[in-house]
């Protein structure tokens, strides 16, 4: 019997299509299904009969293991407890897209490979399928992997229950994968990501500032160091919020104390505190006592990264203990200008670390 072929639209799946190839894969039913790189199979990775005849159609040995698929970035603690800033540095520049990672299993039994996929119909499928989807590319071991479901089906028809055709795969190239289970990353496949592209990242030191509304403080701490480091590739200088819900801009008042300074951040979007990106981070600069309890609260294993941004300055108030930075937000130009200035002093001293 000839596999059932769905043509589904590459940017806007129909959700009733994707509905039912989910339900073929929870109910132990093999799919070929795009990606950006190549086609693969869906399977339930917590499926043993269904592994087993995705093993056996992909003719693939025992010892062989299957990488899996993530709808969202944000779920990778659900397979690995390591925090290795590397990590994280790769997958918040590369996820979705064309990069599979090695790493131990949150089990502690063994590794497993993942990837964010590029792919709206692979991104809507992995996430309506809710649970661990293996998703080897669509073709019998040792042949080329399939860029098209027709070149997918010349292996498999008739071998998968259903295939979803949503046109040529646009990267036509198999992920790149750096293995995470050893001293220090590890490229075992070069794809559509080089080697040399793989060192930068992970090589970068990542600076991260962090207050509340990521609209002010940690905005001029950002902007005050970008300017200071400008033109160094090894530096990555980031800001976020803990109190973000809604995306802005920075203050009017920020804008003008930093345009004061020849500095412009005209350009910012505020953004929340994530784990992925207190984990990327080598050092965490905060505003206050109140941040490092929440970012701790959110990622305890950083806390030998973050410190409180005012450790950093010589003024007064630091001198006598007070180590919070007040939030000008609301206050007058003169309160933004003295909070620049004890922002500046500790950015000097951070430049002399990094």
């Amino acid at each position: 019997m000839k596999t059932k072929v769905i043509e589904v639209h590459p940017q806007y799946p129909e959700l009733d299509t994707i509905a039912e190839c989910s339900k073929i894969i929870r109910d132990g039913g093999l799919v070929i299904f795009p990606t950006e790189t190549v086609y693969g199979i869906a399977c339930d990775y917590n499926n043993p009969k269904a592994m087993a005849r995705l093993r056996k159609v992909k003719q693939r040995s025992d010892d062989k293991p299957f990488s899996v698929l993530l709808s969202q970035k944000g779920l990778i603690p659900n397979y690995t407890t390591l925090a290795d800033p590397r990590l994280y540095k790769l997958i918040n520049r590369f996820w979705p897209g064309p990069l599979t990672v090695v790493v131990p299993e949150k089990s502690g039994q063994g590794t497993i490979g993942v990837r964010v996929p590029n792919h709206p119909v692979a991104i809507r499928l992995v996430g309506d399928v809710k649970s661990r989807v293996a998703a080897p590319s669509a073709n019998i071991e040792g042949r080329p992997a399939p860029t098209t479901c027709a070149e997918a089906l010349k292996d498999l028809n008739g071998l998968v229950d259903i295939a979803i055709d949503s046109g040529a795969s646009t990267v036509k190239l198999g992920s790149t994968v750096v293995d995470f289970t050893g001293m220090s990353p590890k490229v075992l496949r070069e794809g559509p990501i080089t080697q040399a592209e793989i060192d930068r990242e992970t090589k970068k030191k990542t600076i991260l500032f962090v207050c509340t509304g990521n609209s002010c403080r940690s905005v001029m701490a950002e902007y005050v160091l970008k300017s200071k480091v400008s033109g160094r590739m090894d530096v990555e200088v980031v800001s976020a919020g803990t109190g973000v819900f809604i995306q802005s801009r920075a203050s009017a008042e920020t804008i003008s104390v930093l345009k004061d300074e020849g500095i412009n951040c005209l350009e910012h979007i505020s953004q929340p505190v994530s784990a992925i990106l207190l984990k990327q981070a080598d050092l965490i600069f905060v505003m206050t006592r109140g941040h490092r309890m929440q970012v701790l609260e959110r990622v305890p294993e950083v806390e030998k990264r973050v410190y409180l941004l005012k450790e950093f300055s010589n003024t007064k108030e630091t001198l006598q203990g007070d180590l919070d930075v007040p939030d000008p937000i609301g206050r007058s130009n003169q309160d933004y200008k003295e909070c620049l200035n004890v922002i500046k002093e500790a950015v000097n001293k951070i430049v002399e670390l990094i």
